[in-house]
């Protein structure tokens, strides 16, 4: 039986995503959050971490954690010019939330570089993930970033990063680089029919 962990960094969550102790980590955390992602995936034998978007609360801790678990790190490669400069993708958000949320963000992935990983696995719609020990697919959802992705498991449990967010209620995601990609982005998720949905930010919800 297939499980999904939540763990929560400060305003961020990544998720252990386990078939007994075999697991994948889905999104790292900012460095912040190291210690308790460590101390979290330590009890399992993480055999691939999957980033949904390089932003550093994502991935901060991607280049370190695939050093010490020896396993690869999956992403799109559309998403791999962020590891050198965010501002060839720049945000922009819409409400209130993502008003607030940008202005926090801005400064932070100014003055915020991450590790590129050595161990890089590139994925894309449909990809499995059975090699890594884990009935789950990669599902592309681009609009937060150009090739953000994310993981549908057993088509039960779903992974998001930031393509929906629930900061205060489940909604498309605030911040995006491309609107009306992220706009088709969450008519796709809700094509998919029932899931659980887990966001990058704020508590999963059953739909």
């Amino acid at each position: 039986m297939i499980t999904v962990k939540r763990i929560k960094g400060g305003t961020d969550n990544c998720y252990i995503v386990a078939e007994g102790k075999t697991a994948i980590l889905v999104d790292t955390s900012s460095k912040a959050a190291r210690d308790m992602v460590i101390e979290e995936c330590d009890k399992y034998q993480i055999k691939l971490i999957v980033l949904t978007h390089p932003h550093f609360d994502h991935a901060e801790n991607a280049a370190e954690l695939s050093r010490r678990y020896s396993c690869p790190v999956a992403f799109s490669k559309v998403d791999e010019e962020l590891f050198d400069d965010y501002t060839k993708q720049p945000l922009k958000s819409y409400g209130l939330v993502g008003k607030v949320v940008l202005g926090l963000s801005l400064s932070a992935l100014k003055n915020t570089k991450v590790e590129r990983p050595q161990n890089i696995v590139y994925v894309k719609e449909g990809d499995s993930l059975a090699e890594y020990g884990i009935n789950a697919k990669i599902i592309e959802l681009p609009g937060h970033t150009k090739g953000s992705i994310g993981v549908d498991v057993e088509e039960s449990h779903l992974l998001v990063g930031d393509a929906l967010d629930n900061w205060i209620k489940p909604a498309m995601g605030h911040l995006y680089c491309d609107i009306d990609a992220i706009k088709k982005t969450q008519e796709k998720i809700k094509a998919l029919g029932k899931r659980t949905i887990y966001f990058g930010h704020g508590n999963p919800v059953s739909r």
